[in-house]
């Protein structure tokens, strides 16, 4: 199996997770606490996953390439 489609797997998980972390980060109540963290936390938590999501993204994008030319085994 191609190593382009586990890394494609992964960075939608990744996604899917940022996703949950800015809906409860929305759905923090009036304590702005959803299981321990504040809604800052949450935000700036959410924001990291997405840009890991985009970074993983773009290395499948590379990796899917260098497979075309066959350069990686």
């Amino acid at each position: 199996m191609k190593l382009s489609k586990p890394m494609h797997v992964i960075s939608v998980i990744v996604g899917l997770v940022g996703i949950g972390t800015l809906i409860a980060a929305t759905v923090a109540g009036q304590s702005n606490l959803v299981f321990g963290f504040t809604r800052e936390h949450l935000l700036f938590c959410s924001i990291i996953v997405f840009l890991v999501a985009i970074w993983l993204q773009i290395a499948t994008i590379h990796h899917m390439m260098l497979e075309k030319r066959g350069e990686v085994v």
